[in-house]
């Protein structure tokens, strides 16, 4: 996977990331809900220089109060939670492309594809020629922060842009590894922190933080590299944005929002450091082996859907890194914690639940792909792969570099340097070896009399 490097020294820092991006241009869907043109990413502001910093209290307000006519409101039968929606893949290509055709927008029930929060079942529909993907729905609101949750449980609907995104991709995927992102300082940037901190001395009881802007310097700016899905999507941001957010957490840059999570710095404070490895930290997918019933009609996902792993970075002279195959003890305690914290942390960071629904999303595309589903069903699946010229979707500009803050840990044998994260989505290791289950029966689908694109479970 790509990596994120690390830098010791006798005197070492942990080093943080600003991110860099600009404001995405509008296609004719408006955002796939209007909310192409947002500058704040889970409470972050995008200034107009394209520099990264927490938006403040009137910055939410105002940036809220801009997209939530786009948002709207959920009405009718969208109003009310249920434990399982389906939602017709023809009938929901049919709607994308009746609105291009019209000219119209896509909505918001469309863009927030009915307020799903999760997939659960796939179920192929030979009958009518459909594919249907069915879980949890709520009404959505609107966050201060211009995030769109439930109402009820506060968690991250799922978007259609995301799921375009992730038909689109597969392929493309499939020739990376996976999909994957990455914040590493370049080697060129270890090579100097290295030689400025070597020529550190502080005297007993002396704070280092006088050396941030220096450190800062030398370390300069970081890169971002994406691989297995358009660069330019939403889904690429989300991707970043949560790899953002998890090293600033770890690295107590921001106070954690659970209280069952400390920073890893907590957790390391009066730890002996190795001088030459740091721990770095990626988000994987977390399923259990996907079941399937006799006839491979109906297909359940399950598990978490995301997990933090760690293992030790070996930092070399030249400022390259290798991986040990190892992992530190105290790096190991952090990932497990985030891990089992993670469904709590993604209700105070909704972006770490929009990671989820981006690897549900991925993975039920890939399922389709590798099991020729659609051809099983009859479907032709060109809308949402992107196949169609007549489906603009918003393209959002990424960032290419960071630059770097610090805060500082003592450890036993002096302190310690890690600047280490990413996300690695592997769906077809995923859906490689799904298990039959005689309990999964094919779902009782009660489809609408209409050709409505989405529907309730009791619904007759």
């Amino acid at each position: 996977m790509l990596r994120t490097g690390s830098v010791s020294a006798a005197v070492a820092i942990v080093v943080g990331f600003c991110l860099t991006y600009s404001v995405a241009t509008q296609s004719a869907f408006a955002g796939l809900g209007g909310l192409g043109a947002q500058r704040a990413v889970g409470g972050v502001m995008i200034d107009p220089d394209g520099s990264v910093r927490a938006a403040s209290k009137a910055e939410q307000q105002e940036m809220a109060s801009l997209i939530r006519d786009a948002v709207g409101r959920a009405d009718g039968q969208l109003a009310v939670a249920t434990p399982r929606r389906f939602v017709s893949l023809k009938s929901l290509q049919k709607a994308i492309a009746e609105a291009e055709q019209t000219g119209g927008t896509i909505d918001a029930d469309l863009g927030f594809l009915a307020g799903l929060q999760r997939i659960e079942f796939l179920i192929v529909d030979a009958e009518n020629q459909d594919i249907l993907i069915a879980g949890p729905a709520e009404p959505w609101k609107l966050n201060a922060d211009g995030t769109v949750v439930g109402k009820q449980n506060g968690q991250s609907v799922l978007r259609l842009e995301d799921l375009m995104t992730a038909f689109a991709s597969v392929e493309t995927a499939r020739d990376a590894g996976g999909i994957r992102c990455s914040i590493e300082p370049t080697a060129e940037g270890r090579q100097r922190l290295q030689k400025y901190l070597a020529g550190v001395r502080l005297r007993s009881g002396q704070n280092p933080k006088f050396l941030e802007a220096g450190m800062r310097e030398a370390f300069g700016p970081q890169q971002i590299l994406l691989d297995g899905l358009p660069t330019d999507s939403r889904m690429a941001r989300t991707l970043v944005a949560a790899d953002f957010e998890m090293k600033r957490i770890a690295m107590a840059l921001v106070d954690s929002p659970v209280a069952g999570l400390p920073s890893y710095l907590e957790m390391a404070r009066n730890t002996r450091q190795s001088i030459a490895q740091n721990p770095r930290w990626w988000m994987a997918c977390d399923y259990e082996p996907i079941a399937r019933d006799n006839d491979g009609l109906v297909w359940k996902l399950t598990g978490q859907g995301v997990k933090t792993l760690t293992e030790q970075d070996i930092v070399k002279r030249d400022g390259s890194v290798a991986g040990s195959g190892q992992t530190d003890r105290i790096a190991q305690r952090w990932a497990t914690t985030m891990t089992e914290q993670y469904e709590s942390l993604s209700r105070t960071k909704p972006v770490f639940r929009d990671l989820r629904n981006a690897m549900d999303m991925v993975v039920i595309a890939t399922l389709i792909r590798q099991q020729n589903l659609d051809t099983q069903a009859g479907l032709d699946l060109s809308v949402l792969r992107g196949e169609s010229a007549s489906v603009p979707t918003d393209a959002y500009p990424m960032p290419r570099t960071l630059q770097p803050q610090c805060s500082f840990i003592r450890g036993n044998a002096g302190w310690t340097v890690t600047a280490s994260g990413g996300v690695n989505i592997d769906p077809f290791s995923v859906v490689q070896a799904p298990v039959q289950s005689s309990d999964l029966r094919l779902l009782v689908v009660d489809r609408p009399a209409s050709d409505r694109w989405w529907w309730d479970s009791n619904e007759r």
